[in-house]
C-alpha cells in the first residue's frame, strides 16, 4: 500500500496565495496551469474578500497537487469533521459493529411475577424506534412476566453523563441537530434523529386551537399549545420551541383550515427517560404491569430477558453521512472511547479518534477536534489534511462502504444524493461527485472525490470561513464542476462554469434559524 503522509508533501505555501506555475511568455496556459487560472478566477469572487478560502486538489495516482491555496491554514470544518469521525470509527470499531440494547433482571421470577426490578440497558444505539421498544416488550411478555414488583430501571452508564458537546451554542439546544447524547435513547423516524420527537400540528375549525400531537406519544415533554386554526387558503406559520433546560415545548402560530399537518422536531431533555417512557408504554400494551420507572445500574450477572442489535456500522453510515446526522457522530466518538479505553466520554473517544487518524496518515498535531460532528466552532482542520485522509482511505477494506455513504451530487433520491441532492444537477458533477458537505454560520465546506473528464480520480477539499455574505456554496460547486470538466494535459482555460440554481424548499417554520447557515438536512430543505 502506498500511503501519503500529511507532513511529507513537501509543500511550502504562502497563506492566501495560490500554488501556481507560470506558462512561458506568450504561451496560452494549458493542463494544470489552465485549471489554476480558472480556479483563481472562481476564488476571486468579492464575497470571499477578507475571508479564509482553503482549497486543495490532488491526483492520488501521481501525488500531484493540481491546486493549493491556504492548504496548511487551519479553519472550522463544520460537518466535514464527520469524515474524520466516520473513518476513525470504521478503523476502531469495524464496519460490522452493532449497538446492543438489553432488558435484564437480577430478580427471581415466581410464575408471572418478577420479584424485583427490570433493567433497560443501552450502548448508544441511535436507531431505536418506538416499534423496537415494542418488540423488546413483546419478548419480556413471552418470558411469562405479567407483573414487575420492582421498577423499570434505565441503565445508560455505558456513556458518561455529559449530554452536550464542547462549544455547542446554548440556544441550539431545542433543535434536533443539537440533541442530547445518551447511551439510551430513541428516534421518532427512520432518519434516526435520536433524542427528538416529532411535533405534528393539524388544523381544526377556524378560530379554534390547532391539534398538537407528539410522535411517538410521550410524557417526557409538556406541550403548551398556543396555536390557532386560520382561514382556508392561507400559509401555515408554526413555531416549535422547547424551553432551555426544561421540558415545556411551546407551540405557537397558525395552520389554515384544510391544510396538511405541519411537522417539526423538538429535542427531549432526558433521552434515557424518553426510552423508559416508550418501553413502559409498550410493556403495558403487552400486558406487563410496572409500578414505576427510574434510574438504576443492572447488577452483575443479571440474566437477559430481551435484546436488540442495531444495523451494522457500514449501514448506519448512510443516514449518518448522507443526512449529516450530528448525534450519530457523537455516539460513535463515545463508543470508540468505551470500546477501546473503557470510558464512554468525549475525551476518551477523541483520544481514540486521534490515534486512528494518525494510522490513516494524518497529522493530529496540526488539528483540533472537540467533538465528532463539527457542530463546535472550536474544531480546526486544514484542507491539506482532509485530502490526505481522502487519499489514504482508498486503501482501506471499508472504503467502498464509506465512499457509497457520501452524498452524491445532483441525485434526487434523498438516501443517495443526501445533502448534495439539490446541487450541481445537469453538470459534469452530477452522479459523479461523492463528497461531504458542511455548513455553519460563516462556514461552508465540501471535501470528497470527483472523476475528471480525462478519467483521473481526484480528491479535493474546499473550506471557506469568515464570510459575511450569504453562503458561497455556489463557489464550491463551481470549483467541483470545473474539476469534473478537467482534461489533464489537453485542458484549456474556459472560465467559471455555469452553476445551476440550487433547488431548495424554504419550508422551515423556525424563523430564528438561518437556513443557509446550516446543513440543508438539518432544516429539512433537502
Amino acid at each position: 500500500m502506498r500511503r501519503r503522509w500529511g507532513l511529507a508533501l513537501g509543500l511550502v505555501v504562502v497563506v492566501g496565495a495560490p500554488l501556481a506555475l507560470v506558462a512561458p511568455s506568450g504561451a496560452a496556459p494549458s493542463g494544470p496551469d489552465a485549471l489554476r487560472v480558472d480556479l483563481d478566477e472562481i476564488l476571486a469572487d468579492p464575497r470571499l474578500a477578507g475571508s479564509h478560502a482553503g482549497v486543495v486538489v490532488r491526483d492520488p495516482a501521481t501525488d500531484e497537487v493540481l491546486y493549493s491555496r491556504q492548504a496548511d491554514a487551519r479553519a472550522t470544518p463544520a460537518s466535514n469533521a464527520k469524515l474524520l469521525t466516520s473513518a476513525a470509527a470504521l478503523e476502531a470499531l469495524g464496519p460490522d459493529h452493532r449497538f446492543r440494547t438489553e432488558v435484564l433482571t437480577g430478580a427471581r421470577q415466581a410464575g408471572p411475577v418478577l420479584l424485583g426490578d427490570l433493567h433497560l440497558r443501552g450502548t448508544g444505539d441511535p436507531t431505536l424506534l418506538a416499534a423496537d421498544y415494542d418488540r423488546l416488550a413483546e419478548q419480556v411478555a413471552a418470558a411469562g412476566i405479567r407483573v414487575v414488583q420492582g421498577g423499570l430501571r434505565t441503565d445508560d452508564t455505558y456513556f458518561d453523563d455529559v449530554p452536550l458537546g464542547t462549544g455547542w451554542a446554548w440556544d441550539d439546544e431545542p433543535y434536533y441537530y443539537s440533541a442530547r447524547i445518551s447511551a439510551l435513547t430513541a428516534a421518532p423516524n427512520t432518519d434516526f434523529d435520536a433524542g427528538t420527537a416529532i411535533v405534528r400540528v393539524s388544523p381544526t375549525a377556524e378560530g379554534q386551537p390547532a391539534e398538537v400531537r407528539l410522535e411517538p406519544e410521550t410524557d417526557v415533554v409538556r406541550i403548551d399549545n398556543r396555536t390557532t386554526t386560520s382561514a382556508e387558503g392561507g400559509e401555515p406559520d408554526v413555531v416549535v420551541q422547547r424551553d432551555h433546560g426544561g421540558d415545556r415545548v411551546v407551540v405557537s402560530g397558525s395552520v389554515p383550515v384544510g391544510a396538511e399537518p405541519v411537522e417539526d422536531f423538538t429535542t427531549v431533555p432526558d433521552p434515557s427517560a424518553y426510552a423508559a417512557d416508550l418501553f413502559a408504554r409498550a410493556l403495558a400494551a403487552h400486558g406487563v404491569q410496572v409500578r414505576y420507572a427510574g434510574e438504576g445500574t443492572a447488577p452483575e450477572g443479571a440474566r437477559v430477558l430481551a435484546e436488540r442489535q442495531s444495523m451494522p456500522l457500514r449501514d448506519l453510515l448512510v443516514p449518518f453521512l448522507k443526512l449529516s446526522n450530528n448525534g450519530h457522530a457523537e455516539v460513535l466518538v463515545k463508543a470508540m472511547g468505551r470500546e477501546v479505553r473503557g470510558e464512554g466520554s468525549w475525551a476518551a473517544g477523541l483520544a481514540v479518534l486521534t490515534e486512528q487518524l494518525r494510522g490513516l496518515g494524518m497529522s493530529p498535531e496540526v488539528l483540533r477536534l472537540v467533538d465528532g460532528s463539527g457542530l463546535s466552532t472550536m474544531d480546526n482542520v486544514t484542507p491539506e489534511q482532509l485530502t490526505v485522509l481522502l487519499d489514504n482511505a482508498q486503501q482501506r477494506p471499508w472504503f467502498r462502504a464509506w465512499y457509497d455513504s457520501l452524498p452524491v451530487a445532483g441525485v434526487a433520491d434523498r438516501m443517495v444524493g443526501g445533502t448534495l441532492r439539490n446541487r450541481m444537477a445537469g453538470t459534469a458533477a452530477e452522479g459523479n461527485v461523492h463528497a461531504k458537505t458542511g455548513s455553519l454560520t460563516g462556514v461552508t465546506s465540501l471535501s470528497g472525490y470527483v472523476t475528471a473528464a480525462n478519467g483521473r480520480d481526484l480528491v479535493f477539499s474546499v473550506v471557506f470561513n469568515d464570510f459575511v455574505s450569504d453562503s458561497p456554496k455556489d463557489l464550491e460547486d463551481a470549483i467541483v464542476i470545473r474539476l469534473a470538466e478537467y482534461r489533464g494535459a489537453e485542458d484549456q482555460p474556459h472560465g467559471r462554469p455555469q452553476v445551476p440554481q440550487q433547488r431548495v424548499q424554504r419550508d422551515d417554520p423556525r424563523t430564528r434559524v438561518d437556513e443557509g447557515a446550516l446543513e440543508c438536512s438539518w432544516v429539512k430543505a433537502c
